[in-house]
């Protein structure tokens, strides 16, 4: 089982988001979706695991929380990393075994799946697995 796969996001916390989004935005050229908070860049993985060309579209997303969120729970850290991975329950289970912190809470979108672990300098680490591609 392959276990991380990749950076599927980027989150921090500010005291100021609308200013520091427009920092982005003036100084590097970093866009908010229309839609609402955060940039996505968008990839493609350069082959499938078949071994063909090229391989699956892939996205980061980028974001700025406000200080006061409670999506980074109780971590040490304002930043948090989003790892991709292929199997979450799997990593999950082996995680457990192994003794490391997961947060109980799960969330399922159309987007994919997602679970919370901390590492050992107490630093909140979101899991995704995205949708099967049909």
């Amino acid at each position: 089982m392959k276990r991380v796969t990749g950076i599927g996001g980027i989150f921090f916390q500010s005291e100021s988001p609308e200013h520091l989004y427009d920092w982005y935005e003036k100084h590097l050229g970093i866009k908010r979706e229309p839609h609402g908070q955060g940039a996505t860049f968008e990839w493609r993985e350069l082959q499938s695991p078949d071994g063909s060309l090229p391989g699956a579209k892939g996205a980061t997303a980028w974001s700025i929380f406000p200080r006061s969120t409670k999506y980074f729970g109780a971590s040490k850290a304002s930043f948090m990393v989003n790892y991709r991975v292929d199997d979450l329950d799997g990593l999950l289970e082996e995680l457990k075994k192994a003794g490391v912190e997961i947060d109980p809470h799960r969330d399922e979108a159309d987007y994919g799946r997602f679970a919370w672990i901390m590492d050992p300098d107490g630093n909140r680490i979101e899991l995704w697995e995205p949708p099967k591609e049909k």
